[in-house]
This record gives C-alpha cells, structure tokens and sequence, in this order.
C-alpha cells in the first residue's frame, strides 16, 4: 500500500548565530506527540573557531549525520569519533552523557535528529558508536542510490545504531528519476529534502521541506511504500521509527516524562553525577 504525505512542513530559514556558524531547526520542538518518537532536527555550518563544547544531555538519542566536511565526537565514556561525507554518529545519552562535537578544519555541514527515549530506556547506560558510509547497506536503481543505515528496505536490512530502533536512509537521485522507498506500516515517517525537488506521492517537495507520514497500520502488517520522481538532483534523508505515547516534558539538554525528572536531572548535572 502507497502511504499518504499526511503533511508538508518548511524548515525555518537559516540563521547564523557566529560568523562561522549557521543554523536552522528542521522539525521543531513543541509538536512532540505529532512528531513522536522525533524531538527535533537541527542543520548546521560550522566551522572553527565555532562548535559545540562539551556539555550534557539525558533521556534521549542524538543521530548526527554528516552532509559534508568531518565532525569529531568526543564524550566522557571515552567515546572518540571522527566522521566524514557520509558517516552517521549514534549516541544514547541514556542516564547522562558530556559530549563536544567539533568541526574539522574545512567546516562541516550536518544534521542532527533528537530521538527520543521511553521512560524505560531513559536511565539507561550512555553510548556512542560511529557508522561509516561505506558500511551501510546500499539499494540502487536507474538514476538513484539509496543508503540504508538502519532499518529494512526490500530485501537490504542494517542494524539499528540507536538504543530506540528507527530507520535511516540517505537518498541521492538523478533529475527524472522514480524511487519506491518502505515504511513499516506503525511507524511514523519524514523524509526531508536537503537538495533539488521531487513530487513525493501527489505532493510537490522542495529543499527545506518535511513530508511526514502518519502510521497506517498495526505491527506485522505488510511494510507501506512511498515513491518518490525527482524534478531535479535531489538529495534527502528518510526516517521512521514507532511512536512513543508518553509524556514529554523538555528542558535545555534533558528529555523526560515529568518537570520533577528535569529538575533532577540538573541536580545531577550540577553534582557531577554524569561523569
């Protein structure tokens, strides 16, 4: 069965918030029941001196993917990574992690999903672990490639990286091409256009804009298709992943269930508890 765009959103124009850095939020907060089990999704340009130092996060998944440059990873489990075009970074901040993400020397261009955590994951062990491009199952077709970091697409499948299993996968396509791409049928989906513009079922998309797919269906029904014909080059990302239908209460770096648990978590996060 074709899933149906349920809705089209337009990422925010970008900002800059440093001479060397600029960014905008793709999915923004708020909409957390609409947009479950997806918190937010950040793009930046950044290069030195701008970055992110060290800080912390809690009861949530950051999946960061690099467009272009490099990006270096660095957290307090010892976790060190060091990701170029086309790598993907998985981190569980589980019960709390300090982590810096820092761009190489000619800048990068990333994207980076909030996922979030259910309140039975979200005290669990923080951990980080790289995936790189070349390792990523690999779908082609006439005038497209499809990379597959995570979840089934036919026949090729990838492990999940993330604590909360979700799919992933980067589209590159040809002006003119047809690409048919899966969705388990209880999970939510977006794909967003990072370059050129497609019609994505009857739905015209452009760069900077989010299609998002309702589930359809029960666990075990047969996997829903999209298909996507490219007006242009196109690049875009497509995710998926169940929705969590629990209480999201978000405050700076912390994602939990109750304000009592945010205000916990600062109170770790000021004891040193996450470290």
């Amino acid at each position: 069965m074709e899933r149906s765009v349920t809705r089209i959103e337009t990422a925010q124009p970008p900002g800059r918030s440093a001479p060397t850095h600029a960014n905008r939020l793709v999915v923004a907060p708020g909409d957390f029941a609409g947009h479950s089990p997806f918190l937010l999704m950040a793009e930046d340009w950044f290069a030195p001196p701008s970055g992110f130092p060290t800080h912390p996060h809690r009861g949530m998944e950051t999946v960061t993917i690099v467009l272009e440059g490099s990006l270096e990873h660095r957290d307090h489990t010892g976790g060190h990574g060091l990701l170029a075009e086309g790598d993907v970074q998985w981190m569980t901040a589980g019960k709390g992690v300090m982590h810096s993400e820092m761009p190489g020397p000619e800048g990068v261009h990333s994207l980076q999903l909030w996922l979030n955590l259910p309140k039975s994951h979200k005290l669990t062990a923080a951990r980080y672990a790289d995936q790189h491009a070349a390792d990523a199952g690999l779908l082609k077709g006439e005038g497209w490639e499809a990379r597959v970091y995570a979840g089934r697409q036919g026949e090729v499948a990838a492990a999940h990286g993330s604590t909360y299993p979700m799919g992933l996968v980067m589209l590159h396509a040809a002006a003119g091409a047809s690409v048919e791409l899966e969705i388990p049928a209880d999970e939510r989906g977006f794909l967003y256009v990072i370059e050129g513009s497609a019609e994505v079922g009857r739905s015209a998309v452009t760069a900077g804009q989010v299609s998002w797919f309702d589930p359809s269906g029960a666990l075990g029904a047969a996997p829903d298709t999209i298909t996507i014909r490219t007006r242009t080059k196109l690049q875009a990302a497509l995710f998926s992943g169940k929705a969590i239908d629990e209480p999201v209460v978000a405050y700076g770096p912390f994602v939990m269930n109750t304000t009592e648990e945010i205000q916990q978590a600062f109170a770790d996060y000021r004891a040193g508890a996450f470290v």
